[in-house]
């Protein structure tokens, strides 16, 4: 028996004035340190992010933004990085029980080998701005919560519970056993348009990946294949513009049959 002591995962360095201040306000991670670069102009959300680190305590360093610069590997942080622990993903049946909380139908997101941080990033923004209850993402080749998915998503998946499984058909199958039905984003002959269908119930949302859309076994396990109606010259839309379009559709939807 191995009695070493287990080293703790490394910090993750997550950047970007927003997405800094949304993984505070969440606060679902465990928090290291604060870096600031030297001479910032003070704004409101600087102002928040400072008062949510002396809130938790964390210690803030300030140091040259070049610095910085060499940490990121990149100018976009806005001269705040927060030294934190992993993401942490939830399992599917806690999603289905934050939708019981809140006496809803379970609404949930699925994504087939999503690769881009920056598509990865827009549908959470869209999910969490929509009242998705999780998303579900495949442990390989897929984009995970990266530090640059929490940037492009505003820090919107800090609120949001996102689930990584090692089989996304296992998971559509768990999904369809508890009376979800699933509805694929796919331009395909048996598509139906999203004006079809009853988006009201216990429904998930599939999208494919940027450059192949839905893999066979995922598109066979969808109880429908959606296409969204196009009336001008571009005939196709990119995987993060064309989910968000439907994931707001059916949450309108959704709103509507409460109301």
């Amino acid at each position: 028996m191995d009695k070493r002591p287990r080293k703790s995962p490394p910090p993750t360095s997550l950047y970007g004035r927003q997405a800094v201040r949304e993984t505070l306000r969440a606060g679902r991670r465990q928090f290291r340190r604060l870096t600031l670069a030297a001479g910032l102009k003070a704004s409101p959300t600087l102002d928040d992010i400072r008062r949510l680190a002396a809130q938790r305590h964390i210690p803030i360093t300030t140091v040259d933004r070049r610095q910085i610069d060499t940490w990121i590997g990149n100018s976009h942080h806005q001269g705040v990085v927060l030294d934190a622990g992993p993401y942490p993903y939830a399992r599917i049946q806690d999603i289905f029980e934050l939708a019981q909380k809140h006496q809803q139908h379970p609404f949930i997101l699925l994504l087939d080998r999503i690769q881009d941080p920056q598509n990865l990033g827009s549908l959470i923004r869209t999910a969490e701005a929509c009242g998705i209850h999780g998303i579900i993402i495949p442990q390989h080749r897929a984009a995970g919560i990266t530090p640059a998915v929490v940037n492009a998503s505003a820090g919107a998946v800090e609120h949001l519970l996102v689930c990584q499984q090692t089989n996304l058909v296992a998971s559509m199958e768990q999904l369809k056993s508890q009376g979800v039905w699933l509805a694929g984003l796919e331009k395909h002959p048996d598509a139906v348009s999203l004006h079809q269908i009853d988006w009201t119930g216990a429904m998930g949302i599939v999208v494919g990946s940027e450059g192949s859309g839905l893999s066979r076994l995922v598109r066979e396990h969808c109880d429908w294949l959606v296409a969204l109606p196009m009336a001008g010259r571009i005939n196709s839309l990119n995987a993060a513009a064309a989910g968000s379009i439907v994931v707001f559709w059916a949450a309108q939807q959704r709103q509507a049959a409460i109301a």
